[in-house]
């Protein structure tokens, strides 16, 4: 890990270099996962700016950006589930030049804490079955394999995931 990485919050303004960097992470990453096809379906709809903006607007989904050496190089987002001590991780990406160095569990660390802060004592997510980095990553951090789901999500496609869950140990901080 480098001490050239920092995470801070993001903001409106950063949406579109947000939504440009999903588009590089998710077209190196995931071909051989999914098809070209479902990748430009899921970018499309996941990563618009009317999208993200509803997210951070309207269901209280906070932003992170990962800066390394000054480049945003990654990103996490996470916000309430139906359940008050529960937080999702909803998106965790790296660049995949960065894999390996320990940045995506820095990334996954602080949203751990942020989720801690708000109370939370269960972080959860959702993981492609077939995206064996990421599950073994999750998996090494921390986090367990609760369920398996095929979700549809249009025009022919579905999501093929794992639900995994990681139990967050309450800080003895005394408020």
């Amino acid at each position: 890990m480098s001490d050239d990485a920092v995470i801070v919050p993001a903001t409106e303004a950063d949406l579109p270099a947000l939504a440009e960097l999903a588009g590089l992470i998710w077209r190196q990453h995931y071909p051989g996962i999914i098809s070209s096809k479902q990748i430009e379906y899921m970018l499309a709809r996941m990563y618009s700016l009317e999208t993200l903006r509803d997210e951070m607007r309207s269901q209280q989904i906070q932003f992170y950006r990962l800066l390394v050496m000054g480049r945003f190089s990654g990103f996490a987002s996470l916000g309430p589930t139906v359940r008050p001590d529960e937080i999702k991780l909803h998106k965790l990406y790296l660049l995949p030049e960065l894999h390996g160095r320990g940045l995506g569990s820095l990334l996954l660390q602080h949203c751990e804490k942020v989720a801690l802060q708000l109370a939370a004592r269960r972080l959860v997510l959702a993981v492609n079955k077939q995206n064996a980095l990421a599950v073994a990553a999750y998996d090494r951090n921390g986090f367990k394999i609760y369920e398996s789901v095929v979700s549809n999500i249009g025009d022919g496609f579905v999501m093929d995931d794992f639900l995994m869950a990681k139990d967050l140990a309450p800080t003895n901080n005394v408020v």
